[in-house]
């Protein structure tokens, strides 16, 4: 990246963090339902990975997406509105938290089913295989999900037949409560892992955007070229619980303090002020997130609730929801 390039990533991650800050205070005002997965601590690789992407490729995510829905595209209006159940919100109040969707930018969706996307994007990558179009697919799962059927199941297939798709997997060292470490047999859950399928597996700082970025590059290019799926392990950590029901107190507090200190906002700045960026320019790259994000709780809140009339619209590609055979 050069150093416009990663200002724009650093005021990008900026929005997320603030976005997802957002969240949090509005939870606890009550106005948002159910529950909410945050990601914060995991910014560097949705924004790395998407700036590595063609705006046509698909990615798929878990119901720890927020993240990925910004970086493809979706603004902090469209997903806290969506969060608080708006008719102006990404899917008009009918995905909630965990299913952030805005497939016009090739963000096919958000999962709350641990691995169940998987070989949903192996199936993207092979009808863009089939058509030739050099797209790729992108699946970002959590390190819990290696232990899952689906993930196997979606690598052995993607190897067996060549697909485009790259499988990222946000290790944050826990599935949901329990360490990953504590039931796993290897050290590394999903790239030690690969070369059973033949796949490679690789391992990256997650919190680094640029490493992010040139990794995602490279792996990205090596499945246009014909050369099949790889995998990349992001190492990362979440600054919240698993969800905003959870303290997170099993954590060690100095693994947290160690960790709060690798922050991917931290870091980016870092490079920015190696790069000779003037700090005020970083800090008016970080008003600038707060004012966007600022106008967008409020735009949010003003939104109207859902029609009931739209409940079964869209059930279908075509708006509708007839029962078809």
């Amino acid at each position: 990246m050069d150093p416009a390039e990663l200002l724009a990533a650093y005021e990008q991650m900026a929005v997320i963090r603030r976005t997802e800050k957002a969240a949090h205070d509005l939870f606890l005002q009550g106005l948002v339902k159910g529950t909410t997965h945050l990601a914060a601590g995991h910014e560097a690789i949705a924004v790395g990975a998407s700036a590595a992407l063609r705006p046509d490729d698909y990615v798929f995510a878990t119901y720890r997406g927020h993240h990925h829905a910004m970086a493809r595209g979706a603004t902090p209006e469209e997903c806290l509105a969506e969060l608080m159940s708006r008719a102006t919100g990404l899917c008009k109040a009918k995905g909630g938290s965990m299913h952030l969707t805005k497939a016009s930018t090739g963000m096919l969706g958000s999962y709350a089913i641990v691995g169940a996307h998987l070989p949903m994007a192996a199936g993207a990558a092979w009808s863009a295989k089939l058509r030739g179009t050099e797209q790729i697919a992108v699946a970002f799962f959590g390190d819990g999900a290696t232990n899952i059927g689906a993930f196997h199941e979606a690598l052995n297939l993607a190897a067996v037949w060549k697909l485009p798709v790259l499988f990222v997997c946000e290790n944050n060292l826990y599935m949901e409560y329990t360490p990953i470490a504590d039931v796993t047999a290897v050290p590394r859950p999903a790239a030690d892992r690969a070369p059973a399928y033949g796949v490679p597996g690789e391992v990256v700082d997650g919190n680094d955007v640029v490493v992010v970025l040139e990794a995602v590059a490279r792996l990205a290019g090596r499945a246009r070229a014909g050369d099949g799926p790889a995998l990349l392990e992001a190492r990362t950590y979440r600054h919240f619980g698993h969800s905003r029901a959870d303290p997170a107190t099993y954590r060690p507090a100095e693994e947290v303090e160690r960790w709060l200190k690798h922050d991917p906002l931290d870091l980016a700045r870092g490079r920015l002020v190696e790069l000779g960026v003037p700090e005020a320019v970083v800090a008016e790259a970080d008003e600038r997130a707060a004012a966007l994000v600022r106008k967008a709780v409020e735009s949010a809140k003003a939104g109207p609730g859902p029609d009931p009339r739209e409940a079964l619209a869209d059930v279908w590609a075509d708006g509708g929801a007839a029962w078809r055979t």
